[in-house]
């Protein structure tokens, strides 16, 4: 029983509940300290991710020896296919679906959230582009150089960045969503702006479980593997998501249950979940693809038609791959092309940026429960060529 209470789903449960229950009767004067709170969490947290990012990643590639361009490559091309398939997914959907949805732009007023008492800003050593960037520099290297020493020292930071992931970003994170949620409940978010666009979002939402169908199919037939023994783990990682809405807040997580699935390499893990979840946002695409058809229909009267929409999942699937894995980071990465190919003015911008925020949260979960499936399939491709990934 003391396990069950102490694991982490629950107490990320207990999070949202708390966060929610609390929301609805604080006043102004708690709300000061919560956004406060809210503030300096998510610092720590999002301060920690380019740490974990080049603490995982650089190790990792270095161990691929010889593999790693046939590795990196396929993780992306899996990444980007994903992404645009699930857009095309999306698009279809929306040509079905949207003609006959009679969506409500009108929104409540959402009560005002009081200013933090004091801020604290402690900004990341570098950005999470950068973290990549240098970890893919570093592994790389490492193995052209052949240096076992400044392998063992890449091993090393890699078993300090995991206590801190284990001592530190864990036990914070229910703190975190708490404190979301509680902003969202008393801002009257839950309440008010959701049910506006309850339609939408749930067709998004169905849309998302289906892609996710699809792809642990898939994954699982090209493994030889039953892709529930990945799927089951993934549990504390979609929950997490859906409280930060950011995949890179939940990269400890997601780690942790990829490393409890006995199909999956964790050669392969420590190298993939950290790379996907900067590079692999199908949730997100899926998302934005059905909202910016909705939004085109109620603000302008009309679905803009297929080339368009063609030239715009692709273009948007290669924005995915440089988006930010945080909060809202594909719809900002991509809103040139929402500008420029679809024509988008300020009012439909807006709205874009709205609904999307409503949602953002499930379509991160989307994200990174797809992770498992395309490190499932990369599992699978490495036992294919039968690559001697661990070192000797």
């Amino acid at each position: 029983m003391k396990k069950f209470f102490t694991s982490t789903i629950v107490q990320l449960l207990a999070g949202v509940i708390a966060g929610i229950l609390l929301g609805t009767v604080a006043n102004e004067q708690a709300m000061y300290v919560v956004v406060s709170v809210k503030h300096i969490l998510g610092q720590l947290i999002f301060f920690m991710v380019p740490l974990i990012i080049l603490g995982f990643v650089a190790p990792s590639i270095a161990r691929l020896k010889n593999n790693v361009g046939g590795m990196l490559g396929i993780a992306l091309l899996l990444a980007y296919t994903s992404s645009v398939a699930g857009g095309l997914f999306a698009a279809f959907v929306g040509y079905e679906a949207i003609p006959f949805l009679h969506v409500d732009t009108a929104g409540s007023t959402l009560k005002e959230i009081p200013a933090m008492l004091f801020q604290l800003d402690i900004p990341p050593v570098m950005s999470v582009i950068s973290a990549l960037v240098l970890a893919l520099m570093l592994g790389i290297s490492t193995v052209w150089i052949r240096s076992s020493v400044v392998q063992d020292l890449l091993e090393s930071f890699q078993q300090m960045i995991l206590l801190l992931v284990t001592r530190v970003l864990i036990p914070l994170l229910p703190f975190f969503i708490a404190a979301n949620f509680c902003v969202l409940s008393y801002e009257g978010s839950i309440a008010s702006q959701l049910p506006i666009f309850v339609s939408v979002i749930l067709i998004a939402i169905v849309c998302h479980y289906i892609w996710l169908f699809v792809l642990y199919g898939l994954a699982g037939i090209y493994a030889g593997k039953n892709p529930l023994r990945v799927l089951k783990h993934y549990g504390p990682a979609y929950l997490t998501a859906v409280g930060t809405m950011s995949s890179a807040a939940t990269l400890g997580v997601a780690l942790q249950c990829a490393g409890k699935s006995d199909v999956l390499r964790k050669d392969v893990t420590d190298f993939s979940i950290p790379l996907f979840a900067n590079v692999h946002l199908c949730g997100s695409v899926i998302t934005e693809v059905f909202f910016v058809m909705t939004v085109s229909q109620v603000l302008y009267g009309v679905i803009p038609p297929l080339a368009t929409m063609l030239t715009f999942v692709f273009l948007l699937g290669i924005f995915a791959i440089a988006a930010p894995g945080v909060p809202g980071g594909t719809v900002m990465a991509s809103l040139g092309i929402v500008l420029s190919v679809l024509g988008f003015d300020e009012a439909g911008t807006a709205l874009l940026l709205t609904i999307f925020a409503l949602q953002d949260s499930f379509g991160t979960a989307c994200n990174v429960t797809g992770d498992g499936a395309l490190s499932l399939a990369l599992t699978g491709y490495a036992n294919k060529k039968e690559n001697d990934l661990i070192p000797e």
